[in-house]
C-alpha cells in the first residue's frame, strides 16, 4: 500500500475484504442496526450487531487499517465473529481516517462514540459491562481509549487487544524479522504511521503510543498476536507492562500466523481456530465482568 495514494489503497484494501469475500462467510446474528453515534466533530456512521435476543455485554469495536484504509464493511466479518463468539452487542465504529483527518481525529471519534455508548448502555447490550477492541490500528485505538475512560472514571469490564500498534518509537525483532514477506510489511507501517501523525512532534505521546502511557487500573485485557506478523513484539510488550503495572491481561502467540488473521479464518483452519480461542477468551471475560 505505501507506493500508492491513500485513495487507492482503500480500494484495493476493499476489494480484499469485501467484494472478494463470499457472503456466506458471514456469521449471522439477530440484527444489524445502521445508525449513527457521536464523533469528535459531528456523527459518525456506526453498526450495532446484536448476536441474539435478551441482556448482554456492550462492546465498541475500532477496526484496524492503519488509521488510514478500513470501514465498517471492511470489517463486518469481525464484527460479527465478535458478536456471535464472544456472545456481545458489538458496536462497530466508522472513525475518521488520515492523512485527510490526521491523529488526534480519529481518536476523538473512537472516545466520543465509547462515552455514547457508556451513557446508553441500557439501549445497547442491556447490562453495565462496556468494553472496548480492536484489532492492529483499532487496537491501538482500544488501548488509549481505555486508558483515557479510567482517568475519567469511566471503568471498562476489558479490552480485547488484536495484534494492537503500541508504540510509534519502538524499534524491535519482529519489525524487522517480519518485516517483509508476511501480508502487512514495515514499509506500509511506516507509511500509515507517517500519514496518521501528520504534524504531530512527539509520537512518544501515550495517545499515539499507549505504551508509554500510564497502565495502572486500566481494564483487564486480553491480547493477542501472530507468529510472523511485524506487530507481534509491540502486542507482547504491551501485554507485559498491563501484567506489571498489575493489570489482569491474557496474552496468546499463536504460532505460524501472519497480520490480519483475524479476517482469514475461511482460507486458515489455524486462524479459525485461533480466533475462536480469542473469543472464547473475551468473553469469558465479559462474563466474569
Amino acid at each position: 500500500m505505501h507506493t500508492t495514494l491513500p485513495a487507492e489503497a482503500r480500494r484495493l484494501f476493499r476489494t480484499l475484504t469485501v467484494d472478494l469475500r463470499d457472503p456466506a462467510a458471514l456469521p449471522e446474528v439477530a440484527s444489524v442496526v445502521e445508525t449513527t453515534v457521536p464523533g469528535g466533530e459531528g456523527e459518525r456512521a456506526a453498526r450495532i450487531y446484536r448476536p441474539r435476543e435478551g441482556d448482554l455485554p456492550t462492546v465498541v469495536f475500532l477496526h484496524g487499517g492503519g488509521w488510514v484504509v478500513g470501514d465498517l464493511d471492511s470489517h463486518d466479518l469481525t464484527a460479527r465473529t465478535i458478536a456471535t463468539l464472544s456472545d456481545a452487542v458489538v458496536v462497530s465504529v466508522d472513525y475518521r481516517l488520515a492523512p485527510e483527518h490526521p491523529f488526534p481525529a480519529g481518536l476523538e471519534d473512537a472516545l466520543a462514540a465509547t462515552r455514547w455508548a457508556s451513557d446508553h448502555l441500557a439501549d445497547l447490550g442491556g447490562t453495565p459491562v462496556l468494553a472496548v477492541a480492536g484489532d492492529s490500528a483499532g487496537g491501538n485505538l482500544a488501548a488509549v481509549v481505555a486508558q483515557e475512560l479510567r482517568d475519567e472514571g469511566r471503568q471498562l469490564a476489558g479490552q480485547l487487544l488484536v495484534y494492537p500498534a503500541t508504540d510509534m518509537l519502538a524499534d524491535l525483532p519482529s519489525h524487522t524479522e517480519n518485516g517483509e514477506g508476511y501480508f502487512l510489511e514495515r514499509d506500509t507501517m511506516h507509511w500509515f504511521a507517517a500519514n496518521y501523525l501528520g504534524d504531530v512532534t512527539d509520537p512518544g505521546d501515550p495517545r499515539l503510543s499507549p505504551l508509554r502511557g500510564r497502565l495502572a487500573g486500566v481494564a483487564p485485557a486480553v491480547v493477542v498476536v501472530g507468529q510472523f506478523d511485524p506487530l507481534r513484539d509491540e502486542g507482547l510488550a504491551y501485554a507485559d507492562a498491563l501484567s506489571e503495572a498489575g493489570v489482569p491481561v491474557t496474552t496468546r502467540l499463536f504460532d505460524g500466523l501472519i497480520h490480519g488473521f483475524v479476517d482469514m479464518g475461511r482460507h486458515s483452519p489455524a486462524a479459525q481456530a485461533a480466533v475462536e480461542e480469542t473469543c472464547a477468551l473475551f468473553g469469558d471475560l465479559l462474563r466474569r465482568a
